[in-house]
């Protein structure tokens, strides 16, 4: 039992040399208001003067105090313990002074004068925590050999503060509550909370704080000091009885020296020898003197820090186990630090390089022992690149995108040459959707550079930590990569560019899927019989009742949408062909001419053909007899900012009456010559013909390029993502080790290539010290009991 604490001593000494507190540690935490005592306290359990005084905050720094007692028959000359001496020293080894001071920034240095441990406190405060009053969380580290001590580990910590004082900062009490309460929260502490007796206990900060972190009070022991200055006839009974404030392991009363003590230079030992003799003959502690004073402060304290010590133990001997664990395998990522030799040197280079090529082949494959869970990577991503981004590409493409019916109507003109065509040229079409195939090397080009990208982000994903020591050796690593794939994705681009010149060079228009010059045809027939007819009112603008009263014509006898047919579109409708109704204007000049008719067009069927062959050669209405009864001198008619003006030929001379289809040789010549009326109507309609033959002529123009166009698409969206896999992608793995090995595996190269990065290799030195610590605090709580 009485080995326990130097046992805990011993680790704070380990752990220390690291620099990091990785194991809670068992430890009594002080903690006070400013001017609460708690320098006079350590200094009783002490029995020395060693701490600075003054006004204000003079504890700015934590004080971890280890007290170690030593029988004074076994310290040696050096201030050491002698566990092989058996026998009383003799007069030369005694010590005057046995108490030593060490700290722990001052190894080789040891205080016999309690004074200069003051002073060495002061300067080493004011070293990181400056001269203005502020606090360091930096702790200073000091060690007491004595006889007259009790082993004990306190931390001592700057006293809670409300207001700021001089330059102190405005945020002290935050600084302060902040530092005590990173202390007191850890649960292998003991919290000793010291309060002054002259103020009420509840407005103890350091009880408040306490509840905080230890409502149940199970590991918070208190301490009432300044007991002899209470007012007279008070007293400080109930408290030290737990009746105000009801702690589990009690309060222990304590007398300070007074300041006037103090500046005396009075003796501890007189103080001690005067607190004593206060409770034992006081009329109201005498009852409970044998639990107050700083000699029984010191034995309950000795005793809670062992059997706490006792209890922690086994937990902090398996946090160390795991510790050396932890750091054995961190050791073991950074790789072994002793490379002798050629052979070594090498095996490691070609595992390396070996290495790194699987790596990069795994995470194509989707098979990588890193792969991340929280987004997409490595092959996925190239799969996401053909499919989402290029194919989404491809798709956003408008297969008659910049094309008007103006352009198309230039193109069907500009190949027919000076002949007339009977039939829609084909050579058009080619002429228009070569530009449109053209549209698709851009996305196809995007794909290849952004699956280059996309094998550089993989190629640097690889290699692990054991190839980030050697950082010229990755920096050469990702050099070859680069260059393998900028030499495969030139090809690679002029392959895919070569696929879509491919697909401008010969337009197959047998290929299966394509729709044909008789499919579109068909569809095109379809959307018109399937479009509703849509009534106008621009033929009753040209037939008013009044012109058409005379004869005998109403308003409906020429259709609405015959007279729209024959005179362009109304409110941008498209122009359709319609029939001949009964009963109108037409109807009756072909009954008085002797011609049939139906009540829609002839041949109804073929309409849509005629169109594009050039009309029916056997209407009657284009006969040569009809002709020939229907030549009669009429006046040409040109049209002129929507009107018709009648020109007489030959003589040059235009008529600026307007003449309209059916007024065409005036109200009087048409009611004695039917005949002329229907010459004008004839001439409307063929204008209107043409018109409709360019119409449909753009849009089978538009349904071939359409259904080409998507053929094509097709094509490339299934070609691209595979010359890019079969170019790049699979060549770049297949030849990609013995590249590596061919341009780095060269005995030149191998020692500049395995140079370890700097600051790994103190970051390994770092875990091999650490390891080192734990092995050895492991091995020192495995000698405790």
């Amino acid at each position: 039992m009485d080995d326990l604490i130097p046992t805990v001593n011993r680790l704070q000494d380990v752990f220390n040399t690291i620099g990091q507190d990785h194991i809670d540690l068992p430890q009594i935490v002080v903690v006070g208001s400013q001017s609460s005592g708690k320098s006079s306290v350590l200094e009783n359990l002490v029995g020395r003067d060693f701490l600075p005084r003054g006004t204000g905050i003079v504890t700015r720094r934590p004080l971890v105090l280890q007290l170690v007692n030593v029988p004074r028959r076994k310290l040696s000359r050096r201030g050491r313990a002698d566990p092989s001496s058996e026998t009383e020293p003799t007069g030369a080894e005694q010590e005057p002074f046995p108490e030593r001071a060490q700290f722990l920034h001052l190894p080789d240095r040891q205080f016999s004068d309690f004074s200069e441990v003051r002073q060495e406190i002061q300067r080493e405060t004011e070293r990181l925590a400056g001269p203005n009053k502020g606090i360091c969380r930096t702790p200073i580290h000091l060690k007491i050999t004595s006889p007259n001590v009790l082993n004990l580990t306190l931390v001592d910590l700057p006293g809670l503060t409300k207001l700021p004082v001089g330059d102190q900062p405005t945020d002290i009490e935050q600084q302060t509550r902040d530092l005590v309460m990173e202390y007191i929260t850890k649960p292998n502490s003991i919290i000793l909370s010291v309060s002054p007796a002259n103020v009420d206990l509840v407005n103890s900060e350091s009880l408040k704080l306490a509840r905080e972190v230890d409502a149940d009070g199970k590991r918070t022991l208190g301490v009432i000091t300044k007991i002899d200055l209470m007012d007279q006839g008070t007293n400080a009974l109930d408290t030290l009885n737990g009746r105000v404030f009801p702690l589990r392991l009690g309060f222990v009363g304590v007398i300070n020296r007074s300041q006037q003590d103090t500046i005396a230079n009075k003796p501890i030992q007189e103080a001690l020898k005067f607190e004593k003799e206060y409770f034992q003959t006081h009329p109201v502690y005498r009852a409970i003197a044998t639990r107050c004073g700083t000699a029984h402060l010191a034995k309950i304290l000795n005793q809670l820090l062992m059997s706490h010590i006792r209890d922690k133990l086994p937990d902090i001997k398996t946090k160390i186990n795991g510790l050396i664990s932890q750091t054995e395998q961190e050791l073991m990522s950074y790789g072994s630090s002793s490379l002798s030799g050629t052979i070594n040197t090498s095996s490691l280079l070609l595992r390396l390089l070996t290495q790194f090529a699987n790596q990069f082949n795994a995470s194509i494959e989707g098979n990588g022992s890193d792969m991340q869970a929280a987004e997409l990577c490595g092959g996925a991503r190239l799969y996401y690149i053909f499919n989402n981004i290029f194919g989404g590409a491809l798709d956003s493409i408008n297969p008659c995108a910049n094309l008007t019916d103006h352009d198309i109507r230039l193109a069907i003109r500009n190949s027919t040459g000076p002949r007339p065509s009977l039939f829609v040229p084909e050579l058009a079409f080619e002429i228009l959707v070569k530009p449109q195939i053209k549209t698709l090397d851009s996305p196809s080009q995007r794909c290849v550079q952004l699956a280059y990208e996309e094998l550089m982000k993989i190629s640097q994903s690889c290699g692990g930590k054991e190839l980030l020591r050697y950082p010229k050796l990755y920096a050469k690593l990702i050099e070859v990569v680069s260059d393998l794939l900028r030499e495969r994705v030139a090809p690679t681009a002029q392959y895919v560019e070569s696929l879509i010149s491919i697909q401008r060079s010969y337009i197959n228009t047998n290929h299966p899927d394509f729709i044909g010059g008789s499919g579109a045809l068909a569809e095109l027939q379809r959307k018109a019989t399937a479009k509703p007819r849509e009534p106008s009112s621009y033929g009753r603008s040209l037939h008013p009742h009044s012109d058409l009263s005379g004869l005998g014509m109403e308003d409906e006898g020429i259709s609405d949408t015959e007279s729209v047919a024959s005179h362009g579109r109304v409110n941008g409708g498209s122009r359709k062909p319609r029939g001949i109704r009964p009963g109108s204007v037409r109807s009756r000049i072909l009954q008085s001419s002797g011609q049939p008719f139906a009540a829609g067009h002839p041949h109804q069927g073929d309409k849509f053909l005629h169109y594009f062959f050039g009309g029916n050669k056997a209407d009657p209405m284009f006969t040569t007899e009809n002709s020939k009864r229907l030549s009669l001198p009429v006046p040409n008619r040109v049209k002129e900012n929507g009107q018709y003006f009648a020109s007489n030929p030959g003589s040059g001379a235009l008529d600026t009456s307007p003449v309209g289809p059916d007024a065409s040789l005036g109200a009087a010549d048409l009611a004695t010559s039917p005949t002329a009326h229907l010459l004008a109507t004839q001439f409307d309609q063929t204008c209107d013909v043409a018109d409709r033959r360019d119409h449909m002529e753009t849009e089978l123009i538009r349904s071939l390029i359409t259904s080409y166009f998507n053929i094509v698409r097709k094509s490339i969206q299934d070609l691209v993502p595979k010359a890019i896999m079969h170019m790049l992608v699979n060549h770049c793995r297949e030849v990609l080790q013995n590249r590596l090995v061919e341009t780095l595996y060269k005995e030149n190269l191998i020692d500049e290539l395995l140079q370890e990065d700097e600051s790994l290799i103190a970051e390994r030195n770092k875990c091999e010290d650490m390891l080192q610590v734990y092995r050895k605090a492991f091995a020192i709580i495995s000698e405790s009991p």
